[in-house]
């Protein structure tokens, strides 16, 4: 059980005028029924990480964070996009691409999508951060703390967690909210890595956190 000093910091590190929900790779060709990654997508939904991400972003929707969904996406040409990495060859080989204005950049269900969320795309690197509008975007908002949830565990979510610690951000991770492959790795990784970079805590207290923020008192 968390401390109540524990508690205060996470609602202070929570306050939804400074915080940002950012979903990662939550697209359609990602974790949807038509996975490019079906091994990845599995693993999102019988570990209950997707319906968790969909449950926060309802959530920030209700308690006024802003929400942004960084999609990576390739031309059909492929120009721009990465060739210095093997993972990026294998992707290139895949029967299902996350090619631009097709259903595999969409969000995937149930994840729900307001007028007011962020869509940033990326068409090259590992970051849904680095190199791309996310940060330029939080800083006019005023965020100072991002909650980061979806996929992977392996590359894109320690990816953001550190871009998001190295430009000046509280990272949080609610660890039941990402997922990633082996079904084990998730864990080690969220202990022996992000625990010492990001505030790592469970959806139910992000959700009890903003819960309470829309039933405080508000200044006149």
């Amino acid at each position: 059980m968390p401390t109540d000093a524990q508690v205060a910091q996470l609602i202070e590190q929570l306050d939804p005028a400074i915080t940002a929900l950012l979903t990662v790779e939550c697209q359609n060709g990602v974790v949807g029924s038509d996975s490019a990654l079906p091994e990845l997508a599995e693993a999102a939904r019988t570990s209950g990480a997707l319906a968790r991400v969909a449950r926060l972003t309802a959530a920030a929707h209700e308690s006024g964070v802003q929400v942004l969904h960084a999609v990576a996406e390739r031309r059909p040409d492929g120009r721009g996009s990465g060739r210095n990495a093997r993972l990026f060859h294998a992707a290139g080989r895949l029967p299902v691409q996350q090619l631009t204005g097709t259903t595999a950049v969409r969000i995937a269900d149930p994840i729900p999508v307001s007028d007011a969320d962020l869509v940033v795309r990326r068409l090259h690197g590992l970051s849904p951060i680095a190199g791309t509008e996310v940060d330029a975007l939080l800083r006019n908002l005023g965020v100072r703390n991002i909650v980061i949830v979806g996929v992977s565990a392996n590359v894109a979510i320690p990816n953001a967690v550190f871009d998001a610690v190295n430009l000046g951000y509280t990272a949080v991770v609610p660890a039941d909210a990402i997922a990633g492959v082996p079904a084990e790795y998730t864990p080690a990784m969220v202990r022996n890595t992000l625990a010492l970079v990001a505030t790592v805590t469970s959806s139910d207290a992000v959700l009890t956190c903003w819960k309470r923020s829309q039933q405080a008192p508000r200044a006149r």
